[in-house]
Order: C-alpha cells, then structure tokens, then sequence
C-alpha cells in the first residue's frame, strides 16, 4: 500500500559556535562550526539512500551550508522554516533566561519583542500545507531549525506546537514525517546518521 501523501526528511543544520554553547539563535545568523560542516557533510549518506523530489531550507546560512554540503540542492529557500525568532532572548542561554524570568520555556513563554508559539504555528503550518500539494509517494526534504523543527513534527501529526517540547533534536540530525495508513505519523526522529 503506497502512501498517501508526501513523505518528510527533516534535518536540523550541524552545529555552530552558539548550539554548542546553548545560546538561543534565531534570526543572527552564525556559521557552522569546522565540526558542523563535518557533521553536515555526514548527512550525505542519508540523503544518497533516496534522492529527494523538493528540498525546502531556511534562509540562514547555517542551513543553507549544511544543505549545500549534504548533497541537498538545489533548494528553495522558504522563510518560513526560519528558526523561532527569540525576540529580547536571542543569544541568550536557557540558564540566563531563567534569571531574568524562572521557569520559563520556549514552549510556554513569555515571548518579549520576539514570536509566541501561535506564530510559530502559524508558520509550520504553512510549511505542512505546501508539502501536503506535493505528489503522493513524492519525498520532500527540510533543513531548518532545532525549534522550528520540533513544531512542525508536531503539527504534522495535529499536535498544538507545545508538544515540540517532548522531541528533542541534536544538530546535525533528522526525523521522517510519513503515514500510516491515512495518518499523518512520525516514522523516526533524533536519528544520527550512521558511519
């Protein structure tokens, strides 16, 4: 039984100075690390196992790189896989967030001068609905973001953009959005590539 729709390859782009040092980086946009180009160089064995029909990448560099450097151009740059805009937290650690504001989360906020988790949404859902006009059985592939990524599984399978907080995502990583029967499901997700 074929699927019946799309299927999904999502990777989060290799590291960078500030994902190793675990600064929220939204719209600055940093360049991977010497170990992020290898790591996004790895990515090639999983995308020669079956080339995609439509590669969709964020516009931040970071991205771009490690689509470029695992094999996955051309692309169309869509802003709307940009990362989660952080507003007045952007480079700033979970911990040093905390100070300022104790118990948050990117999941529950406050949001200050950046994007709520309604926006976020919204922005993922857009993404899920282009795919959804690609071909049945048709491959797509996605290089964003660590966040971003985490609510678009989410709403791929219905779920409000809060449950992104029960998918974590290394860098360097990817996760198949598929089906089951006529469900929308996620086949595997966090999945280092193999050496």
């Amino acid at each position: 039984m074929s699927d019946p729709g799309p299927t999904v390859v999502a990777f989060r782009h290799g590291e960078t100075e500030w994902s190793r040092s675990g600064r929220h980086t939204g719209v600055t946009d940093v360049e991977l690390t010497a170990r992020g180009e290898a790591e996004a160089e790895g990515l090639r064995t999983e995308v020669l196992g079956s080339r995609p029909d439509l590669v969709l990448c964020s516009p931040r560099h970071r991205a771009r790189r490690t689509a470029e450097l695992a094999g996955l151009t051309p692309y169309v740059l869509d802003p709307d896989l940009a990362e989660w805009d952080y507003g007045d937290f952007e480079g700033l650690t979970s911990d040093e967030i905390h100070h300022r504001v104790p118990g948050w989360t990117i999941w529950s906020g406050p949001w200050p001068a950046g994007e709520t988790a309604t926006q976020v949404s919204a922005r993922a859902d857009r993404v899920v609905r282009r795919i959804l006009c690609e071909p049945a059985g048709s491959r797509v592939a996605v290089v964003a973001h660590g966040h971003f990524l985490r609510v678009l599984a989410a709403r791929w399978i219905g779920e409000p953009a809060r449950h992104g907080r029960f998918l974590a995502l290394d860098t360097a990583t990817f996760g198949e959005l598929g089906w089951e029967h006529a469900e929308r499901v996620l086949r595997r997700w966090n999945a280092p590539v193999l050496s």
